[in-house]
């Protein structure tokens, strides 16, 4: 008899992978630079919001430089937060990443613009080329305020308009891409997985164009894993479980070749590496051979990136291999 997806005992996830998820070499350094953001977004996995004050040290600055520095292989340098741009190092660390050739994403939640002290932030960013990814959880008014807070549309509609302005979305070298997550579910009957991302796309270019003559280049698709702020939301509502169910029940194995995780080192603002953002989030350190937690002076002691074997997996890591799958980068199938 088949059991109530509510009481179902969800598969361990590393029993799903038979043989667990084995890391690649490394391409792509995300760096978490700290928790300090003027906005407190009620899906957000990093727990982010004006009150936190954890952002990197000088010390941990210096070593990512040297980092950026010694491994061409590193090929992207992913700036994430909080907001990236209000934490310690987040000029230096992008000139350096800049000046070594390497692309620079950094993912802006657009209402930064606006604060004081960051107005320049559009014209760094086209100065420098970097690629930006920002979060518009929908195309609709409503549905972005009530998860982002009152007003977060409008102020992310003249962000889009000023980058536009500037040439993003139109000069090749100056790209913008959209994140959009699926609203947080209330009870069992919500709960759902990102829409196909490429027709979600071209409704979203099409709503945007027309509306307030906004272009961007590709739109990411990302689901909403059961950690941070979601994690709390699914547990006061006694759906932790259930949405963990619910993820299983939609595993795809075509997307485990594709997963971020096997190829990114993500560091925290200690400089403690993980495996990807979301198990930074999760305190599930990266691991070398002989199980000691990886950290920036390990990598730079041992002279090379390539210290991990075994990728560190958890029940939340569903969400990443549900339906398309999920990754910083959107879909992965």
């Amino acid at each position: 008899m088949i059991q109530p997806l509510s009481v179902r005992a969800v598969t361990p996830f590393d029993v799903k992978v038979a043989g667990g998820l084995k890391k690649r070499p490394i391409s792509v350094l995300q760096v978490n630079l700290g928790r300090r953001c003027n906005l407190s977004c009620s899906h957000c996995h990093v727990e982010a919001g004006p009150k936190r004050t954890e952002e990197l040290s000088p010390l941990v600055c210096q070593q990512l430089i040297e980092i950026i520095q010694r491994f061409e292989q590193i090929k992207t340098v992913d700036l994430t937060g909080g907001a990236p741009e209000m934490n310690f190092g987040f000029k230096p660390i992008v000139e350096a990443a800049r000046k070594a050739g390497k692309e620079v994403i950094v993912r802006s939640n657009l209402t930064i613009y606006f604060e004081p002290g960051f107005e320049d932030l559009p014209i760094y960013f086209a100065a420098n080329k970097l690629r930006v990814v920002a979060s518009l959880p929908c195309y609709l008014a409503d549905n972005v305020d009530k998860m982002r807070g009152s007003g977060v549309f409008d102020a992310s509609i003249r962000a889009l308009q000023w980058l536009n302005r500037l040439g993003y979305a139109s000069d090749p070298s100056l790209i913008l891409d959209l994140v959009y997550n699926p609203p947080l579910p209330l009870n069992e009957d919500k709960f759902s997985l990102p829409p196909e991302q490429g027709k979600l796309e071209k409704a979203y270019k099409a709503y945007l164009n027309e509306h307030f003559g906004i272009h961007f280049n590709q739109l990411f698709t990302i689901t909403n894993l059961p950690i941070g702020r979601s994690k709390f939301h699914l547990k006061h509502r006694g759906l932790m479980e259930p949405y963990l169910g619910f993820l299983e029940n939609n595993f795809n194995g075509a997307t485990v070749e594709n997963l971020m995780c096997r190829n990114h080192l993500s560091v925290d603002f200690l400089g403690n590496i993980y495996d990807c953002d979301f198990n930074q989030m999760e305190k599930l350190p990266a691991r070398n051979k002989a199980g000691e937690n990886i950290t920036l002076g390990m990598l730079l002691d041992a002279g090379r990136l390539d210290l991990i074997e075994d990728v560190q997996t958890a029940n939340f890591c569903y969400g990443c291999t549900a339906g398309s799958g999920s990754s910083c980068g959107g879909a992965l199938v």
